[in-house]
């Protein structure tokens, strides 16, 4: 018997998603075909010049724009921003510094120490030694 290996696509929106860019933004050939594996490895490894754009001067997708102001994705919707956003945007936003994005960072500082807290607590539960079970 042979097996015959079929070959792994995914829907355009997987593909954007794995890329970090907006789909809308990409161009019609990728936004209404299907992306193989392959294909996928191929952009990333040499992406075309739409993709180098996108990444570059977006519009970028809510967990880019998130990542980038370094917040979350549910203080992007917190804060009223909703739709994709341009590299350009992104920095007027970091300018002005908007109270709502303030607030937004201070949280998500906030979250990350209380993780790092729970991480340390953990490892030195897993570090004591077990007594004898009743």
């Amino acid at each position: 018997m042979t097996s015959h290996q079929t070959t792994q696509t995914m829907k355009p929106a997987t593909a954007a998603k794995k890329l970090g860019v907006y789909l809308e933004a990409t161009p019609t050939e990728f936004q209404e075909g299907v992306v193989s594996r392959t294909e996928l490895n191929a952009l990333q490894a040499d992406p075309p010049e739409w993709l180098q754009e996108l990444r570059r001067n977006g519009p970028h997708p809510r967990p880019v724009v998130a990542a980038k102001l370094g917040i979350s994705i549910a203080g992007l919707a917190r804060g009223g921003v909703t739709d994709a956003l341009t590299t350009e945007q992104i920095d007027a936003l970091k300018t002005d510094l908007p109270e709502w994005l303030q607030k937004e960072r201070a949280t998500q500082a906030e979250v990350r120490k209380e993780a790092v807290r729970i991480k340390e607590k953990n490892a030195e539960r897993a570090e004591q030694p077990r007594g004898p079970r009743s």
